[in-house]
């Protein structure tokens, strides 16, 4: 390599690149595990049978089996954006709403996250930063969506070279 040669640091997107209506697909996939959805759920003291207790979850309708936390699903599928949409540009996520879980997600599934942008604007009261409206949907292997959620994120602007 030359002292030439041309550098590119992976990043995200900074505000003025983000681009209403645009969709990004996140890949490569990610097929959950069981040893997945035991460590989350054991890690944030979530006590629910339906993730963790096979015999009873086998009793319960409508799904006898036992479910991934959906919070792992949620999650995961705002980590899959990260590297193509936020990396090193975000301030801050700022909220999220509209979330929901239309299917469940099972050991085994693997999840496809897609982010549609929705909306952004120039922060009012901090010079050189943008909030971003993204809006990320999970679908499986089978292209059913399991999760959707809207997220707000202040952004950082291009430097100024």
């Amino acid at each position: 390599m030359t002292d030439e040669s041309k550098r590119i640091t992976q990043r995200g997107l900074w505000f003025e690149e983000f681009e209403v209506g645009t969709v990004y697909e996140h890949r490569p996939g990610r097929t959950v595990t069981e040893a997945d959805n035991v460590f989350f759920t054991t890690l944030t003291m979530n006590t629910q049978p339906l993730h963790l207790d096979q015999a009873a979850s086998e009793q319960l309708p409508p799904f006898h089996d036992r479910l991934v936390n959906s919070m792992f699903t949620l999650s995961l599928v705002v980590g899959q954006s990260v590297s193509q949409l936020t990396l090193g540009t975000i301030v801050a996520n700022l909220g999220f709403s509209e979330i929901s879980f239309p299917a469940p997600v099972r050991h085994g599934d693997t999840l496809y996250g897609e982010t549609l942008v929705v909306d952004k604007r120039p922060s009012s009261s901090r010079p050189g930063e943008g909030i971003v409206t993204l809006q990320h949907t999970a679908r499986n292997q089978k292209g059913e969506v399991v999760a959707t959620a809207t997220r707000q994120t202040l952004v950082r602007m291009a430097p100024s070279d």
